[in-house]
C-alpha cells in the first residue's frame, strides 16, 4: 500500500523545501486540494523541487473549468514533473458550481464521464495527431491548430483519478479513469458494501477489472501524542465529519449505519443563520460516529489501524500533513502502515 500526504500552501517561499522534506520522509505522493487556493500552482512549484514523489490534485473541481483548460494545465504539470502528475478531479455540488463558479450544472455522473473522455480526446489530438472531434451533450471541442498544440514530451498524458461518493459517480471512475479518490467522508463498511461493488460494475462495463483502477483513501486521522492539542484535534475532526454529514448528497453514508436521523439533524442545523451552528453540529458527532469515520491513536496505532481497515481494499492511503512531526515520528507512522 502506497502512503501519501497533503501539501498545503503556507508561505510560498518555503513550499519547495516542504515538498523536498515530504519526499525525503518517504511518502509516495503529495496531494493538493481546491479549497482556498488554486490546486495546480503549488504542484508546479513542487515539481521542480522534487525528483521521485508523485504530485496530484485531490481534488481539482472539474466543472469549474472547461476540459480544454484542464487539459493544458495537466499537460504542463505532467511535463514539469517528468511524468509524476496525477490529475484528481471531483464534481463538487451544484450550489458551488452554479453560485460560486458561475458554471453550468448537468447530470453530474454523465457530465463527468463526458468531461474525462473529452480530456482524453484532447490529449490524443496533441500526442497522437488524432482529429479533435468532441461533440457531446455538455462539451464540444472541434478546433485544434498547430499554433495551439503543445510541444511534445515523452511522458504521455497524466493519469486521471476521480473522486466519488455515490454509486453512479463511482461507476464512472471504474469505467473511464485510472483511479478512484475515495471521499474522506466514508467508512470501511461503506467502502466494502457500496463503493467497491459500484467500482467493479463500472469497470466491467468497459471490459476492465478492479485491478485497472487504483483506489486511494484519504481518511480522517487524529494523532494522539499525549499532548494537550489532542482534544482540539478531535473537536476539529468532529466538526469536519458534521460538515460533510450535513450535505444531503452524503446522507447515504450515514444512513447505511442507521444514522439517517443524524444526517437530517445536521442538515437542518447547517441551513440556519445561527453563528454557533458549526460547533453545535460537531457536538452531535458522538464517539461511536467519530471512531467509525476516523482513526484515533498514537503514530504506530494509527498506522496499524489504517492498514487493518483498508489494507486489503485500497492501493494507497493519505495520512494528514505532518509538518509538525520530526523525521523519526514520520518514519514511525509509515512503519505502522507498511
Amino acid at each position: 500500500m502506497k502512503v501519501d500526504t497533503g501539501l498545503a500552501v503556507g508561505e510560498w517561499r518555503e513550499l519547495p523545501d516542504e515538498a523536498r522534506r515530504l519526499e525525503a520522509a518517504g511518502y509516495d505522493a503529495v496531494w493538493t486540494a481546491e479549497v482556498n487556493h488554486d490546486p495546480f500552482l503549488p504542484l508546479g512549484v513542487a515539481a521542480t523541487a522534487t525528483a521521485r514523489i508523485s504530485l496530484g490534485t485531490s481534488i481539482a473541481v472539474a466543472f469549474a473549468r472547461s476540459p480544454m483548460t484542464t487539459a493544458y494545465l495537466a499537460n504542463d504539470l505532467q511535463a514539469a514533473s517528468r511524468g509524476r502528475f496525477i490529475l484528481g478531479l471531483g464534481s463538487q455540488i451544484k450550489p458551488h458550481i452554479t453560485r460560486r463558479f458561475s458554471m453550468p450544472w448537468g447530470r453530474p455522473a454523465a457530465q463527468m464521464r463526458e468531461y474525462i473522455l473529452a480530456l482524453r480526446a484532447i490529449w490524443a489530438a496533441w500526442n497522437e495527431g488524432q482529429p479533435l472531434n468532441v461533440r457531446g451533450e455538455y462539451y464540444q471541442h472541434t478546433l485544434m491548430t498547430a499554433m495551439f498544440t503543445p510541444e511534445p514530451h515523452p511522458y504521455g498524458p497524466p493519469r486521471v483519478f476521480l473522486a466519488a461518493v455515490g454509486p453512479a459517480m463511482t461507476r464512472v471512475a471504474g469505467e473511464v479513469t485510472d483511479g478512484l479518490v475515495v471521499h474522506a467522508f466514508t467508512t470501511e463498511r461503506y467502502l466494502r458494501e457500496v463503493t467497491l461493488p459500484a467500482l467493479e460494475e463500472g469497470a466491467a462495463r468497459a471490459g476492465r477489472s478492479r485491478a485497472d483502477v487504483e483506489v486511494t483513501c484519504p481518511g480522517f486521522v487524529v494523532i494522539d501524542d499525549g499532548g494537550a492539542e489532542t482534544a482540539a484535534r478531535i473537536t476539529a475532526v468532529r466538526r469536519q465529519i458534521a460538515f460533510y454529514g450535513s450535505t444531503p448528497a452524503y446522507r447515504p453514508v450515514l444512513a447505511l449505519h442507521g444514522w439517517g436521523e443524524l444526517a437530517d439533524q445536521l442538515h437542518a442545523l447547517s441551513v440556519t443563520r445561527d453563528e454557533g451552528r458549526w460547533a453545535a453540529m460537531g457536538e452531535l458527532i458522538d464517539d461511536e460516529v467519530l471512531n467509525t469515520f476516523a482513526v484515533v491513536g498514537s503514530l504506530q496505532q494509527a498506522g496499524a489501524e489504517l492498514k487493518r481497515r483498508y489494507g486489503d481494499i485500497v492501493d494507497r492511503v493519505t495520512v494528514p500533513r505532518t509538518a509538525s512531526l520530526a523525521p523519526d515520528q514520520v518514519r514511525e507512522l509509515l512503519s505502522g502502515l507498511r
